[in-house]
């Protein structure tokens, strides 16, 4: 048995920029969709492109730092002229909140970072268990990334192992769609999974999942990579200056302190990369279990035997500050990613207690209720389902699909 049924639809909120930007996208001759290459800098992106080098070397610090945060695989947009011979745009999403945009203007290009739009549904569904939840998710909704997602949301908390045919399963979760497709990663809102009629819940509170009982089911905990040093600029997707009349985005903390404070390896993992990395200067990256990887960036210097493939265990010197790269002054910038996507460190960091109190605790009771009765409802309606093709709108015609190294 599977049902689906459509929960509610909430577009974000358009800027004229943006509006002006999508109509000039939808009345483009020519428009490129394309995955971000492996191991491609935005250096090569613009020396490939026939674009100034120079766009890159005027940008600000905190620009710089964004050009190393686009991903491999992530899909950008080119815009040509009619008769192909120049690009008129270019978007290149960082996040899922905010994108490069390169415009041709007056005969050269211009660097901006805009907001993505994109419009949000929240979805329902149920399914009785027949081989596996990951293999029945995909069936009912032909949705890999969801299903990997709801498993990964219960691996620490479930043994999936034990169930039976005939068990049910139901989730609550949100999806994006941008440009006429989905966006991003499926986020489960809250969930259910029953073994011999006994359900199990999982809800998202603060980021974290939680139980209803308000126990955290998330296993993997970070320690914070420096000692006795101040936070010097927060973690933020998106805002929007309000002096510099611009949008910017920080995907890390920064503390700041002296050129040689010891830096650790906030959890156990493996080193992906110890070496320069353009505005980042020296960096670290350490691959952990559950699919998060750690940054360390504008290190002074590494530790004796940091190498890539090197295990490092929780609390480690790895590294220790510096001001390497883009960087006004010594300090540690420190990012987390969970499957790719970055998350605000101090959000994990700071979860030292396992379980909700106090005024936090009535606050997730009341939600937990609601989001049990949208689990419920569900259940109890009888709703053809939602494939993932079908969660996106009509596609764009005038999108050529464009195949790139990686």
């Amino acid at each position: 048995m599977v049902i689906l049924i459509m929960k509610r639809y909430s577009p974000m909120p358009r800027f004229f920029i943006l509006i002006t930007l999508l109509t000039a996208f939808l009345n483009a001759s020519v428009v490129e969709r394309a995955p971000w290459p492996q191991g491609e800098s935005f250096l090569q992106f613009l020396e490939k492109k026939g674009i100034p080098q120079s766009l890159y070397w005027d940008l600000d610090k905190e620009d710089k730092e964004l050009c190393e945060e686009i991903r491999a695989g992530v899909y950008y947009y080119t815009m040509y002229d009619d008769n192909r011979s120049s690009i008129e745009q270019v978007l290149i999403p960082l996040n899922e909140e905010l994108q490069i945009h390169l415009k041709l203007e007056g005969g050269r290009y211009r660097f901006n970072m805009i907001p993505v739009t994109y419009k949000e549904v929240t979805e329902s569904f149920a399914v009785s268990i027949e081989r596996s939840p990951y293999q029945d998710i995909i069936k009912a909704t032909n949705n890999k990334i969801l299903a990997y997602a709801f498993v990964d949301a219960f691996k620490n908390s479930f043994d999936f192992t034990r169930l039976q045919k005939g068990d049910m399963l139901a989730v609550v979760y949100t999806e994006k769609i941008r440009l006429g497709r989905t966006y991003g990663v499926p986020v489960i809102e809250a969930a259910m999974i029953e073994r011999r009629k006994k359900p199990y819940y999982l809800f998202r509170f603060n980021d974290r999942y939680y139980d209803e009982r308000g126990r955290e089911v998330e296993g993997f905990v970070f320690r914070k990579p420096v000692n006795r040093v101040r936070i010097t600029s927060r973690f933020t997707l998106r805002r929007y200056h309000p002096v510099l009349k611009r949008y910017r985005a920080h995907l890390g903390v920064d503390f700041g302190g002296r050129t040689g404070t010891p830096v650790m390896a906030a959890a156990d993992g493996r080193v992906k990369f110890a070496g320069r990395l353009g505005g980042y200067g020296n960096v670290i990256k350490i691959r952990h279990r559950d699919g998060f990887l750690t940054l360390y960036a504008h290190l002074h210097k590494f530790r004796r035997g940091i190498r890539r493939g090197k295990y490092v265990k929780k609390g480690q010197v790895i590294g220790y500050i510096g001001s390497t790269g883009m960087s006004t002054g010594p300090h540690l910038h420190f990012g987390l990613y969970k499957n790719g996507r970055p998350v605000n460190p101090l959000g994990v960091i700071k979860v030292t207690k396992k379980t909700i109190y106090g005024k936090s605790r009535k606050k997730f009771l009341r939600y937990a209720s609601k989001m049990k009765k949208e689990i419920e409802e569900a259940i109890d309606t009888n709703a053809a389902p939602t494939k993932l093709e079908d969660l996106s709108e009509a596609m764009m015609p005038f999108v050529r699909e464009e195949r790139v190294g990686g």
